[in-house]
């Protein structure tokens, strides 16, 4: 005989409710009090003294009191629940605070009023969420119907939630600010000041990379510029003239279509035989109010978490999908944009996260894997939702042949998506990305400085043709290319002047280059698109 539920996975059971993002707790009655988390999900078991009456009111407050919230379920449970039963929980408790915060949320989810007077003045405020273990809104909006501080990080039409556990078992949320403090500490703020220009290209670059157009430089140095002008510096870059400026910057004058999209869109591939459908946006007529609802996340949860903001609100755009073209690529915009803003990195320092994600097979499987956290189980609930049908033009430009059936019983999903592990990802590419690439980067640096030292201790160079040096003998694996003998005779020609310094110059370079890295050439690669790119960026 299967374990009696309790709590939100009883209330599932009792009114048939199907999600598409899993309650994470399961609560059950055992004949010891237990807890095990595995993957995510908790398992608690609880003695017979512990279970509630088997009603809406009794699973309800078990599960406020003793589990993690899962708000498409709640609006999920709301459309089927009789308003009555939420009336009479609140008629009989007019100042409880669990049946308060019931009433709060039924009506928040469903935008109905229930039949009930407001409550009594005298009584206390008490909080929506628990804003120790939820991203939460920092000012709160006080619901003085309910007497409750509504600390929800967004608002009804799009309030993604992030799940940060309790303060003891936080180990996973990395300090990127700490992390940048120490770069600074061990390699100095002029040297990581220098790195940001070969930074943001690579970030521009990787971006590309992970949308399967890294090949496309003009539009790899238009992002890249568009990352040193805005990034930490729009207030308000989910609005509509913030999203058309990052956009037209992104894609340039010439792009064929920019602003919000008013077509449906999924996310898929071609192949012979069909059209592989593996995430289905938010229909368009959702789009404008979600993205608002998404800006008013943005501010409402300021002075948050930086890194699980970021992780908010860039992981809830990309899924979200407004733009006809560009979403990929400012979706990693804002991840930077907003640890900017919150003043976790200086707003002149990149942290390439695409970088990191590109980097590897591994890196760019487990970005997909974290996309897919959402985007699978949505398909699998609505595999039978989709077809291509009679094609059409949009109000967009856009013609198109998709169709989706299902947009009424997808918002559920769509509006409360659940984005903990999003967060927990992001702080890992974070953690690998400030201690890795930045510090790799920043001792790239010292390298070439010291390559430029071991030239002019030879002989006394401009900047410029020491960088063409060092460019061109890691390039050329240590060997004096005709290109390079050409453009300094005097050095590297047999009757040049200066013929004689030859082999101490590229003996010094080799060496300053080399050293500590075992001469991998991967790296030395980098080191010429560095030089590339700073050559390119350098304004003395």
């Amino acid at each position: 005989m299967p374990p009696t539920l309790l709590g939100f996975q009883r209330l599932a059971q009792m009114h048939g409710i199907s999600l598409v993002q899993p309650l994470r707790t399961r609560s059950q009655v055992g004949s010891s009090r237990q807890r095990t988390v595995v993957d995510g999900h908790e398992l608690q078991t609880w003695p017979a003294r512990y279970q509630p009456a088997d009603s809406f009111r009794g699973h309800f407050e078990f599960g406020l009191k003793h589990e993690r919230l899962n708000l498409e379920f709640l609006s999920r449970l709301f459309a089927r629940l009789p308003a009555a039963e939420v009336a009479a929980w609140i008629a009989e408790e007019p100042t409880g605070g669990y049946a308060r915060r019931a009433a709060f949320f039924y009506e928040w989810l469903t935008g109905q009023p229930l039949d009930a007077p407001d409550t009594a003045a005298n009584v206390g405020y008490v909080d929506a969420i628990d804003s120790t273990q939820y991203l939460a809104a920092q000012r709160p909006d006080r619901v003085r119907r309910w007497r409750v501080n509504n600390n929800l990080p967004g608002v009804r039409d799009f309030c993604p939630m992030v799940y940060l556990g309790h303060e003891d078992a936080r180990d996973w949320l990395y300090n990127v600010a700490e992390g940048v403090r120490q770069l600074d500490d061990a390699y100095g703020p002029e040297l990581l000041l220098r790195s940001a220009a070969w930074l943001t290209f690579k970030e521009s670059r990787a971006s590309f990379a992970i949308e399967h157009e890294g090949d496309q430089q003009d539009r790899v140095r238009r992002f890249a510029a568009a990352i040193g002008e805005f990034s930490g510096r729009m207030a308000q870059p989910l609005l509509h003239e913030g999203l058309h400026t990052l956009q037209k910057a992104v894609l340039g004058e010439r792009a064929l279509r920019l602003g919000i999209r008013r077509s449906p869109v999924f996310v898929g591939q071609s192949t012979f035989l069909a059209q592989v459908v593996h995430y289905i946006a938010p229909s368009e007529a959702l789009v404008n109010p979600m993205l608002s609802a998404l800006a008013q996340l943005e501010e409402r949860t300021r002075g948050a978490d930086p890194v699980v903001r970021a992780a908010a609100v860039a992981f809830a755009f990309v899924y979200l999908h407004p733009l006809v073209d560009g979403n990929g690529r400012i979706h990693r915009f804002l991840i930077n944009h907003l640890l900017a803003a919150d003043h976790a990195v200086p707003a002149n320092i990149v942290v390439p996260v695409s970088a990191t994600i590109a980097a590897t097979a591994r890196g760019r499987a487990n970005y997909d894997q974290v996309l897919g956290v959402f985007s699978r189980p949505f398909m699998q609930a609505h595999a039978g939702d989709y077809r291509f049908g009679t094609q059409r033009t949009c109000p967009d430009g856009v013609v198109t042949n998709f169709e989706f059936s299902a947009t009424h019983e997808a918002q559920h999903a769509w509006r409360f998506i659940d984005l903990t592990e999003h967060a927990h990802y992001l702080s890992g590419v974070l953690r690998q990305t400030v201690e890795n690439e930045m510090a790799q980067e920043a001792q790239a640096l010292g390298r070439n400085d010291a390559a430029r030292a071991a030239i002019k201790q030879v002989l006394e160079l401009p900047n410029d043709e020491a960088d063409l040096i060092i460019r061109s003998l890691s390039q050329s694996a240590w060997t004096v290319s005709n290109k390079l003998r050409k453009a300094l005779p005097e050095i590297f020609d047999e009757a040049g002047q200066h013929h004689a310094l030859h082999a101490q110059i590229v003996a010094g370079v080799r060496e300053a280059l080399e050293g500590g890295r075992g001469g991998d050439k991967s790296t030395q690669s980098d080191d010429t698109a560095r030089a590339i790119a700073l050559s390119q960026t350098r304004t003395e």
